[in-house]
């Protein structure tokens, strides 16, 4: 990057950090802990939508949706997550390439499934090995985050079943009793008010979901923790032009650091929401907030 790297073995001090530093090696690091937090950021509320959808669904009085959102949660929660991350990953783009190869080859005579090999028409490959190496990574990234938002969509469903079970029944019937139908006073009425209940168990998801960010190498995706251990380990000059003893435990303190920072910002961000939601609700951080001012004021007095 710099012009004074040109000469790596002439380099000391600062410079020769600054170079190494900023090798292609280490944008590959920078680039993926951009991954990451793209993946947070999309994966949050991507799980949060299939969360709500899970909860509607398993208090619905439809009974097969019912057994449907209450399957989903237990099946997903159930297994392990690398077993499903795991296994889900293939089945998913085995189904995605079934679905192509069924519409671009009618006419494919041979059995897709071959032993343990599932072979489909070049056409149907998702994404085509003609493509430029940009669109592998789109994919795979796109895999990545369908399977955390499944996963982690299950959890935030229970999360958000429990919390519209805590809003007082007898609230809903009120609403009904004044002319609201079923589908307002579910809008209306207890939505805005499972927030609160729900916003502590949402929280620790969001924390796990943190900390499972490095179950990406699973999915092909090259995440922060993998570039931390190749490039900490030990590089002798017959490999790089800037050799180094086995510095893994520097990158991984990094890594702690990183961590510890981004979950203490989440922690700040999360309690300001909860005290936004809590204001004007009848539970006791509103009551808190209610109390707040007049017991500081008869403080003062």
């Amino acid at each position: 990057m710099f012009e004074y790297c040109a000469d790596p073995a002439s380099l000391a001090g600062f410079k020769w950090l600054s170079c190494y530093l900023t090798t292609g090696k280490h944008m590959g690091l920078y680039w993926a802990v951009g991954t990451v937090l793209l993946l947070l950021a999309i994966t949050a509320p991507a799980a949060l939508l299939f969360g709500f959808g899970g909860a509607a669904a398993a208090r619905s009085h439809f009974r097969p949706l019912s057994w449907f959102g209450k399957g989903y949660i237990a099946i997903v929660r159930g297994v392990p997550d690398i077993a499903f991350f795991l296994f889900f990953v293939i089945a998913l783009d085995q189904g995605f390439e079934w679905i192509r190869h069924q519409i671009k080859c009618p006419d494919w005579d041979q059995p897709i499934r071959q032993g343990n090999d599932f072979i489909v028409c070049a056409a149907a490959k998702l994404p085509l090995s003609s493509s430029p190496q940009v669109y592998h990574e789109i994919y795979g990234f796109f895999l990545a985050v369908l399977t955390f938002a499944l996963v982690f969509g299950a959890f935030a469903a229970n999360v958000l079943y429990g919390a519209m079970r805590a809003v007082p029944h007898a609230q809903i019937e009120t609403a009904e009793a004044y002319g609201m139908s079923h589908r307002q006073a579910f809008w209306r009425i207890m939505v805005p008010q499972m927030w609160v209940y729900a916003l502590p168990g949402l929280s620790n998801l969001w924390m796990v979901l943190i900390k499972a960010t490095p179950l990406l190498f699973l999915l092909g995706v090259e995440d922060i923790v993998y570039w931390a251990r190749e490039l900490g380990g030990m590089k002798t000059p017959q490999f790089t032009d800037y050799p180094h003893a086995d510095w893994r435990v520097w990158y991984f303190l990094a890594l702690l650091v990183f961590y510890l920072a981004f979950t203490h910002v989440s922690e700040i961000v999360l309690a300001r929401i909860s005290r936004r939601l809590s204001h004007g609700q009848a539970t006791l951080a509103g009551e808190k907030q209610r109390k707040g001012p007049r017991g500081r004021g008869k403080a003062a007095a």
